[in-house]
Formats: structure tokens, sequence, C-alpha cells
């Protein structure tokens, strides 16, 4: 049976929490604000957080930054993945990852199909490694980063989860959390 395994070490991941606009600040950017407040009360470690316009080479400095950093193991990233002409974060963050994660993109696509009807076929939300980094991109709105937090990002990064998670695909926790 899949859940947690209360019996089993907590292990908080290092996270960053990265904003994709042209028109939010931190004191406006509630999506990124959602995502701190998860992942903190869950645990986890904010390593950094920040916000960048929607631009590739922009999205892409900051993400390279970031994935040099071996204490940031996880990168959330918030906005840039519809459609509008100013949606840049699958462009710019696909070449930077060695695989993708397709599990993540149907099971957020499944969950937010609950919430905002077909909808979700608007949105182009992904997730791969980058080097031993993990990167899961999700739609820009507070109520698409809730979808992704609650119910399954916050197993996928919890190392009690079992059968497994991804905490044993980091390579301080491969051998535990394998």
């Amino acid at each position: 049976m899949p859940g947690i395994d209360e019996s089993q070490t907590f292990y908080p991941l290092g996270i960053a929490v990265l904003t994709i606009s042209d028109t939010r600040t931190l004191e406006t950017d509630t999506s990124g604000a959602l995502l701190v407040e998860r992942l903190q009360s869950a645990g986890h470690k904010l390593i950094d957080r920040g916000i960048v316009k929607d631009e590739i080479d922009d999205i892409r400095a900051r993400l390279n930054t970031w994935l040099d950093n071996p204490a940031i193991e996880i990168v959330l990233t918030t906005g840039g993945t519809g459609f509008s002409q100013r949606d840049n974060t699958p462009e710019a963050v696909r070449p930077l990852l060695d695989r993708e994660m397709d599990g993540f993109s149907i099971a957020f696509h499944q969950k937010s199909l609950q919430s905002v009807g077909v909808a979700t076929m608007q949105s182009r939300a992904f997730a791969g490694q980058a080097g031993d980094a993990f990167i899961f991109c999700v739609p820009g709105s507070t109520g698409a980063c809730r979808d992704a937090w609650d119910g399954l990002l916050e197993l996928e990064f919890d190392s009690r989860h079992k059968p497994c998670s991804i905490a044993g695909a980091l390579p301080r926790l491969r051998d535990i959390c394998a």
C-alpha cells in the first residue's frame, strides 16, 4: 500500500523556488509564497527564492546558478507554462534536463482536471532531472501550485513515502532511501 511509513526517518530536501513572471514581485507572488509555505511546513529547507522575467536567457541563468549549488536538490518553478507569447518556461528549461519525468505531468494533469476541468490541457507542466537535481515546472496560478503540491509533490519529496520517493534518487540519500 503506498503511503508514508512513519517508522522511517524524514530527511529534509534543499529546495529553491523560482517564479517566472513579467509582473509579479515578492509582495504579489502568491504562487511562490504558497510553495514556500508548503515546503517549509513539510520540514524541507528553502535554500533560495527568486523571481525572473519570462525570458529564456534569464530563466536559464538563474537555474544554472542554482544547479551549480549542491545544497539545491529540487527546484520548483511557477509560471510560464501556458500558451501565451510570453510563456517560455518549457523552452528555457527542457534543454537543461538530462531526463524528463513524464509521470509528473500525467499526475499533475489528473489532479488538475478535478479542480479546473479541461482547462488543464492549456498547461505545459513538466519535470525532469538536471545533473543531480530535479526541476518541477508548474503553472503560475496559486490553485495550480496547490494542485501540484497537495498530494503530489508533498509525497514525492517525503523520504518516508513508500514504495519510493524522489529522495532515493538524490546522491546524498541514495543508499539511505533506496
